[in-house]
């Protein structure tokens, strides 16, 4: 880059600098930022509650709300509206796995090793849960203040929580016992 464009990118992310400063120093802002926090902090709550249904309904709520009042371009909305497809098709498989004779056919459907990991199908839900934590991790690379951050952050943390409630309950329906205790990725039972 020549010496011209380098001052003047300089000054222009300088003045960008000084005008978000000004602007997230105003009473409306400092407001945002405190909705924003209790956003976060219910959002981890949910996380921690262990129901894998309310955590899957708040996170259709943050996509419905996302498609509604923030999408700003075709490939936006594409992206959400296809999150919130594959929501609807997690939701659906949440209902199939607590009944174990339905289950068994959603088994079937996924006996081969492309379609499983581990011993257990990789099906619709499971896709649910990885696609969309790696949706959020590149949300997580875009400009956002910090108290979206933490959004995002309890975000992923709620879509890992649903995928480990989800595998329990596909051991359960699929009567295998319950997967052996890890730490850091490591097997216990080794």
């Amino acid at each position: 880059m020549d010496l011209k464009h380098q001052k003047q990118f300089e000054r222009l992310f300088f003045l960008e600098k000084t005008f978000v400063d000004e602007r997230d120093n105003t009473p409306e802002a400092q407001r945002l930022k405190q909705n924003r926090l209790a956003i976060a902090q219910a959002t981890a709550a949910v996380g921690k509650s262990g129901n894998l249904e309310t955590i899957l309904a708040v996170e259709r709520g943050f996509l419905e709300n996302d498609l509604a009042q923030y999408t700003n371009s075709p490939a936006m909305k594409r992206s959400l509206e296809t999150a919130l497809t594959e929501s609807a098709s997690a939701e659906r498989h949440v209902t199939m796995v607590d009944d174990p004779a339905r289950y068994r056919a959603v088994d079937e459907n996924h006996s081969l090793p492309k379609n499983r990991k581990g011993e257990l199908p990789y099906d619709e839900a499971r896709q649910f849960f990885n696609s969309h934590a790696a949706r959020l991790i590149n949300m997580d690379k875009s400009r956002l203040d910090a108290e979206e951050k933490k959004i995002v952050d309890a975000r992923k943390h709620n879509m890992r929580v649903a995928d480990t409630l989800y595998i329990a309950r596909q051991r359960k329906a699929l009567g295998l016992e319950e997967a052996p205790a890890k730490k850091r990725g490591q097997d216990l039972s080794r």
